[in-house]
């Protein structure tokens, strides 16, 4: 039976459609025919909503053309569907915290109850939305019957049982999440063997597609004394997925534990590993880490979608100058060119990005990765395997005798890489790396302190691009205007004392009501001339590099940051989170 033909259940508070089944006519003509607006009111909305990109509904309610109530009885008319009154609907709190906090802030729907055949109602903003019905489905394994319910009184609903939707960072968990109490765990001893229909499996299952669903690059299993949060890194930030009963965090442990190959039985100290899979039609790695702590074993998963192909040095964020830089110093037939930055401020990304400049069939590339991120077309790539006693410094001596033009190393960890990786790049090969330093003229003073002589040094690098990422803000951004004195107090450099245009999160359903979607790269490019060099030389401090390159036109990683504010790429939140003042 569809959701179209099923009876209204006998609930006070819902309310069934004066027709049943899904119509022809467009949002706007059901409104009109509602009698809440006029054909010209619903026209200027409609438009609005294709200038900004966001729903029609939800222009309406910001327009003011209607209440939230009215665009729920919109809904139910043009779907054909039953509305919830969630004022009147006496709503199962028990059956309401069966999903997380993560869930109603991203898709704007709760379960409220059940129906007289015991499926799920879920109360909906968009009945339309097929991927919330098949997430509760998943998470709850029961049948699901949306309902239409206003915005707001879903998200009333949300604070009402405790789920603090504006800001997830404060939610302690408590009893929201999964509640699979009730579910058979599989024998942890038998997983490797189990079939896709176990419920450990189908959760972690779950999980996985969710990740990739929502861009997220990392995967935290989190175990407490009560229960196991699972957290998404979506865009840099934390975002609670799903909690996992106390019963069940073993099940799930050694399920990503057999994923990737490694032992079960060994739970006092960490290991590693990784495991290839096919998820929604992507080629991802996952590179496993087990940490033991004092509630149980903690797992990460870092996300690598080794089918996406690099994008250009412009695509990640580069402004033109900087790029040219860069590319003028890929474009020398040896020197070396080194990436710089924190973990997670994108320096692989960067890194394949120049190799995909590079990569035009002229000169052969070979590189040592851990682990190969992208595969690449044209380049010969190697991964370290400790196992195998393959590191970075020995897979640097062996390509030194393949005949590269081009070498890419993954990182520069140690004295000995360091070394090599200079004297390849003064024997006639372009050199790219990477290192972890805070900006650009500290990538300098780390190598003198790995004990590379500065002469070798001086000659050797060309380039050094610090870089940090920051969140890209969503199309629903809104304009705001901050004084000059207020962004000097900040540490950006501002002259003058006209307030300044920038833009400011909103939220939609394109970003899932963060106001943020994707990260663009933050960039302080240090480009080596004959005055830098001769301070290398004397072993200058970072800090006498740094005002000689500054005096010299090179933007520090705030000043970058401020050029994508007034261009109304990121926020000055942003910019304020990932760089320092300098």
């Amino acid at each position: 039976m569809s959701v179209d033909s099923m009876p209204v259940p006998e609930l006070p508070g819902l309310i069934a459609p004066r027709s049943r089944g899904r119509s022809t006519r467009l949002i706007g003509q059901v409104v009109v025919e509602l009698g809440f607006a006029t054909e010209e009111a619903v026209a200027k909305a409609v438009k609005h909503a294709r200038e900004t990109g966001k729903m029609t509904g939800r222009v309406l309610i910001e327009d003011g053309v209607l209440t939230a109530q009215q665009l729920a009885r919109v809904l139910a008319e043009r779907f054909g569907i039953v509305r919830a009154d969630l004022s009147k609907f006496e709503v199962d709190m028990e059956v309401a915290r069966l999903v997380d906090p993560g869930f109603v802030r991203r898709y704007d729907a709760i379960p409220i109850g059940k129906d007289d055949e015991g499926q799920l109602l879920l109360a909906m903003a968009d009945a339309s939305n097929l991927l919330a019905i098949d997430d509760v489905t998943m998470i709850t394994g029961m049948a699901v019957r949306p309902v239409i319910a206003a915005y707001d009184d879903i998200h009333r609903l949300g604070q009402k049982i405790g789920l603090d939707l504006e800001d997830l960072g404060s939610d302690d968990g408590g009893d929201s999440g999964v509640d699979l109490a009730a579910v058979p765990v599989a024998d942890v001893t038998d997983l490797g063997a189990a079939t896709d229909d176990a419920p450990i499996i189908k959760l972690v299952n779950s999980v996985l597609k969710r990740a990739i669903r929502r861009g997220a690059s990392d995967i935290h299993f989190d175990p407490s004394s009560e229960d196991m949060k699972v957290v998404l890194r979506v865009d840099g930030m934390l975002d609670a997925a799903v909690t996992v009963p106390r019963r069940m965090m073993t099940g799930v442990v050694s399920r990503m534990k057999v994923m990737a190959n490694l032992d079960i039985a060994e739970r006092r100290t960490p290991q590693d590993g990784r495991v290839s899979l096919l998820i929604d039609g992507h080629e991802i790695d996952l590179r496993v880490v087990t940490l033991p702590t004092v509630h149980g074993e903690a797992i990460v998963a870092r996300i690598l979608d080794t089918s996406s192909a690099p994008v250009g040095l412009e695509q990640i964020g580069m402004l033109e100058r900087d790029r040219l830089a860069v590319e003028t110093a890929m474009a020398r037939p040896h020197g070396g060119v080194l990436v710089t930055g924190p973990t997670g401020s994108g320096k692989s990304t960067t890194l394949y990005s120049c190799l995909a400049h590079v990569n035009n069939g002229t000169r052969t590339i070979v590189t040592v990765e851990d682990p190969v991120e992208y595969r690449m077309d044209g380049v010969k790539q190697m991964a370290i395997n400790a196992k195998a006693k393959m590191t970075f410094a020995s897979g640097l001596k062996a390509i030194m005798r393949a005949d590269p033009d081009i070498i890419m190393v993954g990182e520069i960890r140690d004295g000995e890489t360091a070394h090599i990786a200079v004297e390849a790049a003064l024997t006639g090969h372009l050199v790219l790396s990477t290192l972890h330093t805070r900006d650009a003229p500290n990538a300098v003073s780390r190598l003198l302190d790995m004990g590379v002589e500065p002469f070798l040094l001086a000659s050797a690098v060309d380039c050094v691009v610090a870089q940090r990422l920051a969140r890209k803000l969503c199309e629903c951004k809104t304009p705001a205007l901050v004084t000059a004195e207020v962004m000097r107090g900040n540490g950006f450099h501002v002259a003058g004392e006209t307030d300044i245009e920038v833009a400011r999160p909103n939220g939609c359903e394109r970003c899932n009501r963060t106001g943020y979607r994707g990260r663009l790269g933050i960039f302080e490019i240090l480009t080596m001339d004959a005055e830098i060099r001769a301070l290398v030389l004397r072993r200058a401090s970072a800090d006498e590099i740094a005002d000689l390159a500054v005096s010299k036109g090179m933007k520090r990683l705030r000043e970058d940051g401020l050029d994508k504010i007034l261009l109304g790429q990121t926020s000055p939140e942003e910019v304020l989170r990932v760089t320092a003042a300098g």
